[in-house]
């Protein structure tokens, strides 16, 4: 074992005790398994190691991926796979928007892979899953958690065109960290995909993940500038790495830090912080309907 492998095997003998995750149990959450695999979906849940999947899959809610479950980008901290992605399934949106029918779900979430291959980043299927969902249920409220379309803005339109409730878009983490965390991303591009949002008309929420090296005075600085660009709902959860080839995490951030922040973040005028260990972006997405 290297001696770098032996720095990362002490850090996850020392993970605090307040990360301790429920394991995936009862029937809701069988449920909810048996639909993916049916239904042949993508889910953020499994392919992201959410540490939520338990909670959230036992409550009968899930976060389902459009658009494959191979990503174009390589970032640093997602477990999501990176290759080449297969062709697009023109069949995907009907499907999804069948599970979500059959779910009885209230309020969904979608996300996706980021699909650099594709002419319009996949702003087409996006559009198709949010109108087969609302065909089918039309009493389901939306939240999409975009990729940022690599700048290209006529795709972006096309997600403010079809109106979900609220469009996330995450900046992940502070500006100095970007390039190392989020190779092929830019941070103020982020930021302007949320402000271009915002300006049309979108109720738009983005996240962060704390851990990752970033110091106190570079957070309160990201989620300044996350109020610049007027967006609505902040979440704020600890980074976990999710395998030995991804970026080790540097610190765990006690809850009491996320309770500073989300008290912060509410002074600073977000209308909802989602502040803590175990949050990540969808993370209680219905509460955000304010």
């Amino acid at each position: 074992m290297s001696e770098n492998q032996e720095v990362i095997e002490k850090i996850r003998i020392k993970k605090p005790k307040w990360l301790r995750v429920k394991l995936p149990t009862g029937e809701n959450y069988r449920k909810v398994r048996t639909l993916v695999d049916q239904h042949k979906l993508h889910t953020i849940c499994e392919s992201g190691s959410c540490p939520n999947m338990g909670e959230c899959w036992g409550e009968g809610t899930a976060t389902f991926m459009i658009l494959g479950n191979i990503c174009t980008r390589s970032c640093g901290f997602c477990a999501v796979q990176t290759g080449r992605p297969d062709p697009v399934d023109e069949f995907e949106p009907g499907r999804v928007a069948h599970s979500v029918k059959t779910m009885e779900v209230k309020h969904a979430v979608i996300t996706s892979v980021d699909r650099d291959d594709l002419s319009d980043g996949g702003a087409s299927i996006w559009v198709q899953t949010v109108k087969a969902i609302r065909h089918q249920s039309p009493q389901t409220t939306l939240e999409t958690l975009i990729p940022d379309f690599a700048g290209k803005w006529d795709n972006l339109q096309k997600i403010i065109d079809v109106a979900p409730e609220i469009v996330s878009h995450n900046l992940e983490t502070v500006r100095r960290l970007t390039k190392e965390v989020r190779i092929q991303a830019k941070y103020d591009r982020s930021l302007e995909a949320l402000f271009r949002l915002k300006k049309g008309g979108m109720r738009t929420k983005s996240g962060v993940m704390l851990g990752l090296g970033e110091s106190h005075e570079e957070v309160i600085e990201t989620m300044e500038d996350l109020r610049s660009v007027e967006v609505d709902i902040l979440t704020l959860g600890q980074y976990l790495q999710p395998t030995a080839k991804h970026l080790p995490v540097q610190e765990f951030i006690h809850p009491e830090r996320f309770d500073e922040y989300r008290k912060l973040g509410l002074k600073m005028g977000f209308r909802y912080v989602e502040s803590g260990p175990l949050v990540r972006s969808s993370y209680h997405a219905e509460k955000h309907l304010f």
